[in-house]
C-alpha cells in the first residue's frame, strides 16, 4: 500500500510516504497519512489481532512489522452499569490487555516499524509513563536504540518496567513538557528521532486500529458516542481516522452515523477540556499541573488543534473530573466489571456518568468507554 502525507491543517503541504518525516515544513503541524487508493473491507483477514487491519497500515513490500502481540483486545459490555449511569448500552476496550499494558503499544508498534524500516540511528520520547514502556519494548523487539524522558514523578512501576527493557532512560524535574524539551534537545545533538505524539505521522496509524476493533467487534456497527481519556489526543485522533476510512473505503455504509467523540480529563490538568468549552481552536498550557492519573497530566498538548477539530467535527464534548471521582471510577471498573483500570479509564467511566446527569449525554445512548492502561502500572 503506498500513501501521501499531508498537513493536517488542510494547509495544502504534501509529500510522499516512503520518506522521513516529522511535522509539516510550512506550518510545524503534524503530518497526516492519506493512502492512494480504496481499503477493502475484504482485506480484513486472518487471526483477531491488530494484524488483521495490514492493508489499511502504512506498509511497504518488504517490511516486516515489529510486533509483540498488540491490538485485538476486549469489548466488554456491562448492562448493570449501563443502567445505573443511565444509558442504553456500555462497552469498555480494555486497552490494558495489550503486551505494554496500554494503547500505547499500537502508537509505538507503528513508529518503530516504519522507523526500523527507514534504517534510522535512534528512537526518543518523552513520557508520562505508558509511551516510555511501549517505546522501550518495540526498541528492543526490533533492535533499535532507545532513550526515553520521564518526569521524576512518574509512578515508580512504570520507570521500572521502562529499566527493564535495557535502554535508556532519563529523568527531568516538572511535567510531560519540561520531558519533551530534553527529548528535542537530545535529538538535536544525537541524531536520534523523536517519536513524541503527533510530532511524526505513524503513531495515529497504530492508534487507528481501536476503531476498526470497536467497528468489528459490534458487527460492523458503531456506537452513538466514544469516551476517552486523552491527554496528548493521538488515541482521540486515530479513532476518528479510522471511522472517516471504513465510511470513505465503504467498510461502512455511506449513512453511517458517526459517533459522537468525547474526551475525559482530570480537572487538575484539562487544557483540552478549557479550550473546547471556551471555543477555542487551540489550547493554553495548564499552569501546575496535579493528577495522580499520569497520563493525564499533559499540560501542553501538541495535538490539540487536531484533537479540538476532531471533538467539533463529531458534535462530540469534553468533560473534566477531580481525583475523587477517577478514583472511585477507577474502583467501579475493577469491582464492578472485573477489570484492572488504569487512572484513566476511571476518569472516562466517571466522565461518561457526569455526562449523563448533567443532559449532555443521551439516556437512549450506546457507548464505549476506553480504558487506556492497567491498573498495575500504578499500584506501588
Amino acid at each position: 500500500m503506498s500513501w501521501t502525507l499531508h498537513c493536517s491543517t488542510g494547509c495544502g503541504y504534501s509529500a510522499p510516504g516512503d520518506k522521513l518525516a516529522s511535522l509539516c515544513p510550512q506550518c510545524a503541524q503534524p503530518l497526516s497519512v492519506r493512502y492512494d487508493a480504496a481499503v477493502s473491507r475484504a482485506s480484513v483477514s486472518g487471526a483477531w489481532s491488530l494484524w488483521r487491519y495490514a492493508a489499511a497500515l502504512p506498509m511497504l513490500p518488504g517490511d516486516a512489522p515489529v510486533s509483540l502481540g498488540e491490538g485485538a483486545t476486549p469489548l466488554l459490555e456491562l448492562p448493570e452499569l449501563a443502567r445505573e449511569i443511565g444509558v442504553r448500552k456500555l462497552w469498555v476496550k480494555d486497552e490494558g490487555q495489550n503486551p505494554t499494558a496500554s494503547f500505547k503499544a499500537r502508537g509505538l508498534m507503528m513508529a518503530v516499524t516504519r522507523a526500523k524500516a527507514l534504517g534510522l540511528p535512534g528512537l526518543s520520547v518523552p513520557t508520562a509513563g505508558n509511551a516510555g514502556i511501549a517505546l522501550a519494548a518495540y526498541a528492543a523487539a526490533g533492535g533499535v536504540p532507545a532513550r526515553i524522558y520521564a518526569p521524576r514523578t512518574t509512578p515508580p512501576p512504570i520507570l521500572s518496567s521502562i529499566r527493564a527493557y535495557g535502554v535508556e532512560l532519563e529523568l527531568v524535574d516538572g511535567h510531560i513538557g519540561d520531558a519533551g524539551k530534553a527529548t528535542m534537545q537530545f535529538c538535536k545533538e544525537s541524531g536520534y528521532f523523536n517519536v513524541a505524539t503527533v510530532r511524526e505521522p505513524y503513531r495515529v496509524e497504530g492508534m487507528k486500529t481501536m476503531g476498526y476493533e470497536v467497528a468489528e467487534q459490534l458487527g460492523w456497527d458503531l456506537p452513538d458516542a466514544i469516551i476517552y481519556p486523552t491527554g496528548g489526543g493521538e488515541g482521540t485522533i486515530g479513532i476518528w481516522k479510522a471511522i472517516g476510512e471504513m465510511i470513505e473505503w465503504g467498510w461502512l455504509p455511506n449513512d453511517t452515523v458517526k459517533p459522537r467523540m468525547i474526551i475525559a480529563q482530570a480537572s487538575g490538568c484539562a487544557p483540552l477540556v478549557r479550550a473546547f468549552h471556551a471555543g477555542e481552536d487551540k489550547a493554553t498550557p495548564w499552569e501546575n499541573p496535579v493528577t495522580h492519573a499520569s497520563g493525564l497530566r499533559v499540560p501542553g498538548p501538541f495535538g490539540d488543534r487536531w484533537t479540538l477539530r476532531t471533538l467539533r467535527e463529531s458534535h462530540g464534548d469534553a468533560e473534566a473530573v477531580d481525583e475523587d471521582g477517577i478514583r472511585a471510577g477507577t474502583f467501579t471498573l475493577a469491582s464492578r466489571g472485573g477489570i484492572d483500570a488504569a487512572p484513566e479509564g476511571g476518569c472516562a467511566l466517571a466522565a461518561t456518568a457526569q455526562l449523563v446527569k448533567t443532559g449532555r449525554l443521551h439516556p437512549n445512548a450506546t457507548v464505549v468507554v476506553f480504558n487506556t492502561g492497567s491498573g498495575a502500572s500504578y499500584r506501588f
